[in-house]
């Protein structure tokens, strides 16, 4: 049975880089951060204390940018805020629902790796979906879907804590948008995950109403409201 108030989804920076994403981790006493150009999230302990903030402090270097994504841990005051964004976590609800994700195969969607960086890159840059670098992709699977060649929509894996896969950097050009792409390949996620045995969740900001909308169609609950908070080091 599915657990909605697993604990990991509380943490999930810190249970990624502790687990399925260990290989991809730079590591000071209790701080965590993502190798350049993979994530710039960090994290630490629920209680890090004074030494967990010096840790992270040592982890990036003075004046650094410290992504703490949804940690509700407050750094000293002498850490200057950069930005915060007012958001919710979604995870897939699963039940008998009429769209319920297609399989992947079923889709006509591409997968999309190294070779393709420079476009990804490119449509991150038209669309804005959020954060996404060179090694992003490394995180775990990202699909797309071409037009005449070109990448017009991806989605891909991100978070990855014990038992669950965020879906992630959902985008699409505007002028291939209203086709149904993006509910496309949050669908052949989604299916993908499931087949793991793992289930889906997600992050949209509050204000993204559109893309709350598509979610909850797509079979999506919101599990809790979150802050996302961004501070740099002294």
């Amino acid at each position: 049975m599915w657990n909605d108030d697993d604990p990991v989804l509380d943490d999930p920076v810190g249970q990624s880089l502790g687990s399925r994403h260990a290989h991809l981790a730079r590591r000071l006493g209790r701080a965590a951060t993502y190798l350049t150009g993979v994530a710039t999230f960090s994290s630490v302990p629920a209680d890090p204390g004074a030494e967990g903030w010096a840790d992270l402090a040592g982890l990036l270097g003075p004046g650094a940018f410290a992504d703490m994504f949804s940690s509700p841990a407050v750094p000293p005051p002498t850490w200057e805020p950069v930005f915060r964004l007012e958001g919710r976590q979604m995870i897939w609800s699963g039940g008998d629902r009429t769209d319920r994700p297609r399989a992947a195969s079923d889709t006509g969607v591409v997968e999309l790796g190294a070779d393709n960086v420079p476009e990804m890159l490119d449509l991150v840059a038209r669309t804005e979906p959020g954060p996404f670098w060179p090694r992003t992709h490394e995180l775990g699977t990202y699909l797309g879907v071409r037009v005449r060649g070109s990448l017009v929509a991806m989605a891909g894996e991100r978070l990855r804590p014990p038992g669950w896969a965020e879906i992630s950097a959902v985008c699409t050009a505007p002028e291939a948008r209203g086709r149904g792409h993006a509910a496309l390949l949050v669908g052949a996620l989604a299916a993908r995950i499931e087949a793991r045995g793992e289930r889906p969740f997600l992050h949209v900001a509050e204000t993204n109403t559109g893309a709350i909308s598509l979610y909850e169609r797509l079979g999506f609950k919101t599990r809790k409201q979150v802050t996302f908070q961004g501070f740099r080091t002294p």
